[in-house]
């Protein structure tokens, strides 16, 4: 795989679009979990949703049970709690794994264009969070401990570069 928009990645549904399907789009690509610390995060991405999603972003959740067994319900219990509990209207994708043997194509490409503090590839816990420019091209890596209401500077930066491309 050579860039971004040949990765395809699988929804709810078990369809796999292509991340072509968001050129042009600013994206926000974030390992989840329903039983962590971070979970409280939904609210903050929720509220980055509405604020920017007519702009150009799109906001994609990955549940992931690697840390601390954090993600364990199905499909269903997952998107049920994620919209019962903090309100999230952004799609909630398959379960994955980030790290390891079987570890999503798109986390895979992630880590390596984007590595973490020290250069490590591998994600450290839940909610490491990727912000992607419209054209696939610059990658921000954000610790799990980094609040989303805390990117939606560099997030407008990345809806402006759009806007002028």
């Amino acid at each position: 795989m050579s860039t971004l928009y040949d990765i395809t990645i699988t929804n709810k549904d078990g369809r796999e679009p292509p991340l072509s399907d968001y050129r042009g789009k600013v994206l926000l690509v974030v390992n989840t979990a329903s039983k962590c610390g971070f979970t409280p995060q939904f609210d903050e991405l929720e509220d980055l949703n509405k604020r920017y999603h007519d702009k150009g972003l799109v906001i994609l959740g990955f549940p992931c049970n690697q840390f601390g067994a954090q993600d364990p319900g199905s499909q269903e219990e997952i998107e049920s709690f994620c919209k019962l509990n903090f309100g999230v209207t952004f799609p909630v994708m398959r379960k994955i794994d980030v790290n390891g043997e079987r570890a999503a194509p798109l986390f895979n490409y992630l880590k390596k264009t984007a590595p973490g503090i020290l250069g490590s590839k591998k994600i450290k816990w839940n909610f490491t969070k990727f912000l992607i420019s419209a054209d696939g091209q610059t990658i921000e890596r954000y610790a799990p401990s980094t609040k989303p209401s805390k990117i939606a500077s560099d997030i407008e930066m990345m809806l402006n570069d759009a806007e002028t491309a």
